[in-house]
């Protein structure tokens, strides 16, 4: 092993060191990258980087970053949540397990119009667990219903996760949304299944509301609602996600239309008001500037890391693997998934499977395919304890009587099921790939 591959192990190392004693992301990366690239050779390493930040921020694609967190926050801030759990509860509240199922569903439908994992956690926590608890369900299992639920927006279009993904697999965001959509609602399906079959053998753990709550809305009124709650912001995904996907207009052209017809959606509703606007706004500034530093700064380590010999080192971590491709793509599959544990998953994202992509390129291996697969382990990350952000989430708002231990316990089921949706994706594989050739991707 050559000084210089040391010198990349050790820049891997102290980066997760950094982290782990509390640095940014975004800083930690740098700090490891400057250090030991200067070191293996010195400043001229880095007479590339101004071109590749510039690269960063003109990237056309990047600028639907800021336009679809806008459109998440407007809708998010808009209260959509607690009339969807209203309307959707009341439409399956009639059978055992009708609530958990609405969860679900409303985290689909969350997923697909804000994709924030903590707004979502954290309304459907507030409005719906209090509820459940009085209902007799379990403390673990209606913990673990919504964070599984809140976790959904990673996986399910448009996501900041697959949007980042594309850029660094080099394939459009159109064929990364295509392939993550089946996927997505694949897991979702999943959840739904294990609920109701749950339900099922033993209806005592998830009663159906009360049929005196449910006749204070008539199905008239409830109808009225679908229409008008679930309506728009269905209409609003299913033309955003509808023109990537379609091609009919690019994702940056296709955000700006979904932050319009947020921003419409929450004028038409009564509730715009300077104040929120100012609020969404300064929202959207927060987390874009978080993501776009962490973007420049990944150049830094990815232009280290390669001058040092990491891709060579990696190519021949693997050839140590038995399994040929397959084993190395399921080491790197179990890598990740343990990662997720500790970190986060842009974190993971800008630097596990930088080093990896190379080697599965050479080795011909579908990018698209492999690129879901990451995104589903990935999306593990929020859940497994101990540093899992939905567990968090939950916790910040949960009832005194919930504890720790509950959330930890409710996870495990969920973690379990999301493990089985990637198996199921990676025996497969067309689960992932079909959608993208069938509309020409």
């Amino acid at each position: 092993m050559s000084p210089n591959e040391l010198l990349a192990i050790g820049m891997v190392a102290t980066f997760f060191v950094l982290l782990l004693v509390g640095l940014p992301v975004g800083i930690a990366i740098a700090i490891s990258a400057f250090f030991f690239g200067y070191v293996g050779f010195g400043p001229s390493l880095f007479n590339l980087l101004p071109s590749r930040i510039y690269g960063v921020v003109t990237n056309y694609t990047f600028m639907a970053i800021p336009l679809f967190v806008f459109m998440g926050v407007m809708l998010e801030k808009s209260r959509l949540a607690e009339e969807l759990i209203d309307v959707v509860g009341h439409l399956f509240g009639n059978i055992s397990g009708g609530m958990g199922v609405a969860i679900i569903l409303v985290g689909v439908l969350l997923g697909a119009a804000t994709g924030i994992v903590g707004a979502t956690i954290v309304t459907l926590g507030l409005l719906t667990l209090p509820t459940l608890l009085r209902r007799d369900y379990p403390k673990a299992l209606a913990t673990g219903m919504i964070c599984a639920s809140g976790t959904l927006g990673q996986i399910i279009p448009p996501s900041l996760v697959l949007i980042l993904l594309a850029e660094i697999l080099g394939e459009s965001v159109g064929t990364i949304f295509a392939a993550a959509m089946v996927p997505g609602l694949t897991l979702a399906t999943i959840y739904l299944v294990a609920i109701l079959v749950l339900a099922t053998l033993r209806p005592d753990l998830m009663p159906p509301i009360p049929a005196a709550e449910r006749a204070a809305l008539s199905r008239r009124q409830l109808l009225r609602k679908l229409v008008l709650v679930v309506g728009p912001p269905v209409g609003l995904v299913v033309a955003v996600l509808g023109s990537i996907i379609g091609g009919i207009a690019a994702p940056t052209e296709a955000a700006a239309m979904g932050a319009f017809g947020a921003l419409l959606f929450v004028g038409l509703s009564g509730r715009l008001t300077i104040r929120l606007l100012a609020q969404v706004v300064k929202a959207t500034l927060l987390i874009s500037a978080m993501v776009f530093f962490i973007l420049i700064c990944a150049q830094v380590f990815g232009l280290a890391f390669r001058g040092l010999g990491g891709e060579h080192l990696v190519g021949r971590m693997f050839d140590w693997i038995p399994g040929g491709t397959t084993g190395s793509l399921l080491f790197m599959l179990l890598l990740v998934f343990v990662l997720g544990f500790f970190l986060e998953w842009i974190e993971i994202t800008y630097i596990a499977l930088p080093l990896f992509l190379p080697f599965f390129v050479q080795m011909g291996v579908d990018v698209v395919w492999m690129g879901i697969l990451v995104a589903l382990v990935l999306q593990t990350s929020f859940l497994t304890p101990p540093f899992g952000w939905s567990l968090f989430f939950l916790k910040g708002v949960a009832p005194k009587e919930v504890s720790t231990l509950d959330i930890y316990k409710g996870a495990i089921p969920f973690i379990a099921l999301q493990v089985l949706a990637v198996g199921v994706v990676f025996v497969f594989p067309p689960i992932a790939t079909w959608l993208p050739v069938a509309i020409g991707w």
